[in-house]
C-alpha cells in the first residue's frame, strides 16, 4: 500500500493556518461590533436643495422632476434678434484706410459690425454717421451698402 502524502509536519502547518484564519475573522467581527463610526448607516450623508450636506434625508414632497433634455451643458446660444428694418444706422468707430476695413457701432445697441472697403458706396472715415444693411458672414455680422447718413 502506498504511504500517505500527508506528514505530521504538514498537518501541523495546516492546523496553524486554519487557527490564524479563524482568529483573523474573530478580530474582524470584534472591530465591526465595537467601531466608533457605528457602521454604514452613520456614514450616509444627504445633500439639501442648497447643495449643503445634511444628516437627514430630503423631504419627498419638495422633489422636482427634471427632464434630461432640459439640462444645458455649457453656454447656451443666444437667439438672433430679428429686426424688421433691414437698413441700420450707426457710427464708424474704427476705419483703416490702408487695409480697407473697420467697425460700425449700431445705433441703439452695443453691437458692432465689420465693414470692408468693397462694401462701401461712399468713402467713410472714423466718427462718420452711416446707414447700412447687415448680412451674416463667416465670422459674424458684416455691413454692406454702407453710405454716409444725411445730416
Amino acid at each position: 500500500m502506498a504511504k500517505s502524502q500527508e506528514t505530521f509536519n504538514k498537518k501541523e502547518k495546516e492546523k496553524k493556518k486554519k487557527k490564524q484564519r479563524e482568529e483573523k475573522a474573530q478580530r474582524k467581527e470584534e472591530r465591526k461590533a465595537n467601531s466608533p463610526g457605528g457602521g454604514f448607516e452613520n456614514m450616509i450623508a444627504y445633500v439639501d436643495e442648497n447643495g449643503n450636506f445634511s444628516a437627514t434625508p430630503p423631504d419627498a414632497s419638495k422633489k422636482k422632476l427634471i427632464l434630461a433634455e432640459n439640462i444645458e451643458i455649457g453656454v447656451s446660444r443666444q437667439k438672433p434678434v430679428i429686426d424688421d428694418d433691414p437698413i441700420k444706422k450707426g457710427t464708424v468707430t474704427f476705419f483703416n484706410d490702408s487695409k480697407g476695413f473697420g467697425f460700425i457701432k449700431i445705433e441703439g445697441s452695443q453691437d458692432s459690425v465689420f465693414v470692408h472697403a468693397n462694401r462701401l458706396l461712399e468713402q467713410i472715415k472714423e466718427n462718420d454717421r452711416v446707414i447700412f444693411e447687415v448680412e451674416k458672414g463667416q465670422k459674424g455680422l458684416n455691413a454692406i451698402n454702407v453710405k454716409k447718413a444725411p445730416k
